[in-house]
């Protein structure tokens, strides 16, 4: 009777396993992808203080592939307000996706530690 109790241990021990590779593999992916939006928000912030210490009679250009387009200060802090805010949320998104995916292994870990602890009772 001890060998399917250490065969379901054993399969509960190795899915565990797969689920923590994925998950840190997953985790790593949204520091990743977190450290590269941060990047993209400091750069629109930086250009925004820069293109406000413009005097006003500046003439703007956005760069678009190889060429560049002539466009109004008010356009250029639009653009540049609007990539900050969907960056916000895309930060915002990509933590909360990490906090379940750690939390997820959490509770993994923790049903194998009651299955461990309910087989050391029997």
């Amino acid at each position: 009777m001890a060998a399917p109790v250490d065969l379901e241990l054993k399969k509960a021990f190795s899915e565990l396993q797969l689920k923590m590779i994925d998950t840190q593999q997953k985790v790593k992916l949204a520091d990743l992808q977190i450290d590269q939006l941060t990047r993209v928000q400091k750069h629109a912030k930086l250009t925004h203080t820069q293109i406000s210490s413009l005097p006003d009679n500046t003439r703007l250009y956005e760069g678009v592939g190889r060429m560049f387009i002539l466009q109004s200060r008010e356009e250029i802090n639009n653009m540049l307000t609007d990539k900050q805010k969907t960056v916000d949320e895309k930060i915002k998104e990509l933590e909360q996706k990490k906090v379940y995916l750690e939390r997820s292994v959490k509770e993994a870990e923790d049903n194998i530690r009651e299955m461990l602890l309910s087989r050391r009772a029997q």
